[in-house]
């Protein structure tokens, strides 16, 4: 079903498309003016050119619009080098950002939210960007999936300096307004740049383009090379600590990053690799659990990162936020960028409902689209009570503009799971179940909506269907670990405490990045009076997960329990890391200090 015109392919590659899907009978009524990007893609409907043709009289002002969706890129003149010289040019004036947005509807890894919005308009008013996330990019903002560009422009340079698209390519044309270096000597002076003395290959060979080291490109379906648009400068030795690629070495195959780091060391000095690179703090992100959020939340809040970066870094930070942390979310809340309103949103998901009603019901009425649907999903469940009456009635119009932005996307199986959790937020069990078995109807191997169903069945007291349920998708998908976890669950529950245990161990193996299955596992086992093998399974958990707090206090208490508080102190000091200045890990500090 994934391979399917309507689905995934129309709306980019035809102009004016309305998908046209019916959810009652599974089928298309898909309409489009043109299978093309033709000139009212980006430049609004046509009809309005005609209206003004009618009336218009000559001599045209050259200030009218015409009727049209103009889109400003003034790519010849806008960048003009100082009198004096300098490294490279600047621009007279901002940006288009309409023009910029126009380009990023199609051009960035996204959701749709609405099909019919402007030309022009903030990417967030009609879609949902993807972020600098796994697996789409690596830690270091580098693609790794196709992404489609957008999100690796947005976290240049050129980009704060008001750099466009149209800047470097001619969109009727289908081509860059120069070839090679000729491109990037236009901004970047030649004697600087284009020669031997900084890019150190030689004159003509493919490392003297700027390209292939500045924008190393990478084969998606097999022949389409797609540059990455990050324009970065190459750092191999991230390519040691984060894991991620370097233009160097991906053009010497046969090479090491500690070969390229030399070369570089000898060429420029080592101070190229002391510069600060945000893909350090997102890379803790991911691997450092709770410690990462006093990093996280700073690079949030950092004037220096572009906002893509940013909203980034706030979306990771998501699982760690602490009662603590509510100044700070709502100080990005406020945050000019509708991309960091949509993160600061997901940052105060999990505190109560009276905190989040006071800090996100007044974005129920923005003029973004997609922060007030995420206001509307995050105060899904706060009760009537603690929202005013124009806040109640902003939330179900909110609220209305997310159903619809689902409903169209009714085919997609992702799309009904969401609409379920929205029900079951709401409170409305029968309506999320059913929008869970849609979602199976369409794809009987997303175990998502397995997990999800399952866990309906859980709270209106029907485990019995819920087992029938995991069995059956376990039957399609043996190896998918959620199924299994949430298996195991379900027989503790029953008390088939065996049974249970040889699927918490299942779903342990199969996702050893997964930090909550080992806990759990660890936990079982710890119930069933194998605490032996519990602290084997913790302790190799916490290996793969460090500062996970689950992991490091279950740790601390076992070890307590077993009568060696003194081995129980690098947990416990982990968790003061984590969460330093706190009154509770003091203590437990100095209980261990003093018993040991």
């Amino acid at each position: 079903m994934y391979q399917n015109w309507n689905l995934q392919c129309a709306a980019c590659h035809s102009t004016n498309l309305k998908k046209g899907y019916d959810a009652a009978s599974n089928t298309y009524k898909t309409t489009f003016s043109e299978i093309n990007v033709a000139c009212e893609a980006c430049h609004g409907p046509g009809s309005r050119h005609l209206e003004w043709a009618k009336l218009a009289r000559p001599p045209y002002s050259q200030q009218s619009d015409k009727g049209l969706v103009v889109l400003k890129s003034r790519w010849n003149e806008a960048w003009k080098f100082a009198a004096t010289g300098g490294a490279s040019a600047q621009r007279d004036r901002p940006a288009d950002a309409a023009a910029m947005n126009t380009c990023a509807a199609c051009h960035a890894r996204r959701s749709t939210i609405t099909e019919s919005g402007t030309p022009g308009a903030p990417l967030e008013d009609t879609h949902r960007p993807a972020l600098l996330t796994a697996p789409n990019y690596y830690a270091d903002g580098q693609q790794r999936e196709e992404v489609y560009v957008w999100s690796s422009f947005l976290q240049t340079r050129m980009y704060q300096r008001g750099v466009t698209c149209m800047d470097c390519h001619e969109p009727h044309a289908l081509k860059l307004r120069a070839d090679g270096n000729a491109l990037c000597v236009r901004c970047h002076n030649a004697a600087a740049f284009d020669t031997e003395k900084h890019h150190f290959h030689k004159a003509g060979t493919k490392g003297a383009q700027c390209v292939e080291c500045h924008m190393p490109a990478q084969n998606y379906m097999v022949v389409d090379a797609r540059r990455d648009h990050g324009i970065r400068s190459p750092r191999p030795d991230l390519s040691l600590s984060l894991g991620s690629p370097n233009a160097c070495t991906q053009c010497h195959t046969d090479r090491k990053p500690a070969w390229a780091i030399a070369a570089m060391d000898q060429w420029y000095g080592k101070s190229w690799r002391e510069r600060w690179h945000y893909g350090t703090t997102l890379h803790a992100g991911v691997t450092q659990g709770a410690k990462s959020l006093s990093e996280l939340l700073a690079l949030a809040e950092d004037a220096m990162a572009t906002p893509i970066v940013k909203a980034t870094a706030a979306t990771l930070a998501q699982p760690y936020m602490r009662p603590g942390n509510l100044p700070a979310a709502r100080k990005l809340l406020a945050n000019v960028d509708p991309a960091m309103r949509i993160a600061a949103l997901g940052l105060i998901e999990s505190f109560e409902p009276a905190a989040r009603a006071q800090s996100a019901a007044p974005l129920l009425a923005d003029p973004v689209r997609g922060v007030r649907v995420e206001a509307a999903r995050v105060l899904a469940d706060v009760g009537d009570d603690q929202l005013s009456a124009d806040q109640r009635s902003n939330r179900e119009k909110a609220t209305n503009e997310y159903v619809d932005s689902l409903q169209q996307d009714a085919d997609w199986p992702t799309a009904n799971v969401n609409l379920g959790n929205l029900r079951s937020r709401q409170r409305r069990p029968d309506e999320a179940i059913a929008a869970y078995e849609r979602a199976l109807t369409l794809d009987p191997r997303f175990a998502g909506a397995y997990v999800n169903l399952a866990d309906a069945y859980r709270q209106q007291g029907r485990d019995a269907e819920g087992e029938k349920l995991l069995r059956r998708g376990l039957a399609l998908l043996p190896r998918a670990p959620d199924l299994h976890h949430v298996l195991g669950l379900l027989l503790v529950r029953k008390g088939e405490k065996g049974a249970a245990l040889k699927e918490l161990a299942v779903a342990a193996k199969l996702a050893p990045d997964n930090a909550r299955y080992s806990y759990v596992y660890g936990v079982g086992l710890h119930s069933a009076g194998r605490r032996g093998e519990a602290l084997t399974v913790l302790r190799a958990a916490e290996a793969r997960h460090p500062y996970d707090l689950e992991i490091l206090s279950t740790l601390v208490s076992m070890i307590r329990e077993a009568g060696k508080p003194g081995d129980a102190l690098p947990y416990a000091r982990k968790i003061a890391e984590a969460l330093p200045g706190d009154p509770a890990v003091k203590r437990l500090l100095a209980e261990l200090e003093k018993a040991r």
